[in-house]
């Protein structure tokens, strides 16, 4: 079985944190490798409607998992700890992937790419001085003036989403079984 591999697509708010995971997994996929994600979440998801069948097995029958199943898409919703481990949940959940993209967890001991937009207020999370900045992989930006050790990718290079695919794949962090 090949070796799960893992990422983590790090910024702060609103700089294209979701964007920049969706185009770096197609780019993936479109290579070739078995993508998947995760999703670092701050509030509990809603993504079931009240008074649905399936809303009411989780919460009025107090299941411990709930798969839903329709043509073409599974959603399992399940009663959890507050585990939020990206290496864990890639582990359990995705351990047939090939790379596994995580969008957030920039506090997690992965490889990172930090996406930064000059319209922030705030200047990049990328710290030359931080024990973590051996972490960066890229930073990919619209401001050219972020410099730093890592590569540093512009949005208006020609083709900086197939350099940082490269890049991702050739520095994301092997899962051990």
């Amino acid at each position: 079985m090949a070796t799960t591999r893992i990422i983590s697509i790090i910024g702060r708010k609103n700089a294209g944190k979701t964007t920049l995971t969706v185009a770096l997994a197609s780019e993936l996929a479109r290579r070739g490798h078995r993508v998947m994600t995760i999703k670092h979440g701050h509030h509990p998801a809603d993504v079931d409607r009240r008074d649905t069948d399936s809303w009411r097995h989780f919460h009025e029958g107090k299941a411990e998992r709930v798969l839903l199943a329709t043509p073409g898409l599974r959603a399992l919703f399940e009663r959890s700890e507050d585990e939020y481990d990206p290496v864990g949940l890639a582990r359990r959940y995705l351990r047939d992937a090939g790379i596994v993209l995580v969008e957030g967890y920039k506090r997690a001991d992965l490889p990172k790419i930090e996406v930064y937009r000059r319209g922030l207020s705030t200047p990049p999370l990328f710290d030359p001085d931080a024990a973590n900045a051996d972490e960066w992989v890229a930073i990919v930006t619209d401001d050219p003036a972020v410099d730093a050790p890592c590569p540093v990718l512009h949005f208006n290079d020609t083709i900086w989403l197939q350099l940082l695919a490269t890049l991702a794949w050739d520095r994301s962090r092997e899962i051990p079984e």
